[in-house]
């Protein structure tokens, strides 16, 4: 990035640079932002001294990783089937 764009980015505010950053990466399914995004909140939530938050953070995203970790059981599996079966057939080495 040039020098003059990374001054540009400076002058927007925390909330520009978040809206700016996330819509970007949703309308491109820049999904590794997204994810990275999700690890560094809780070490930002601590970095501003709120701990509780943090422990909150934490639990969110332990349990959206285990509802993805169990979601191939039961009615839940089953409802799920056509999204496998779309995304294993546009990806045959999987």
């Amino acid at each position: 990035m040039r020098k003059l764009e990374t001054d540009q980015l400076e002058a927007l505010s925390a909330q520009e640079l978040h809206d700016r950053a996330v819509r970007y990466a949703v309308h491109h399914g820049d999904f590794a932002f997204l994810w990275e995004l999700l690890k560094v909140i809780p070490a930002a939530e601590a970095s501003t001294g709120n701990e509780d938050e943090t422990a909150n953070d934490l639990s969110r995203v332990s349990a959206l990783l285990s509802d993805a970790m169990a979601s191939g059981e039961g009615e839940l599996g089953d409802a799920l089937r056509p999204f496998y079966i779309e995304y294993l057939s546009q990806h045959p080495d999987a």
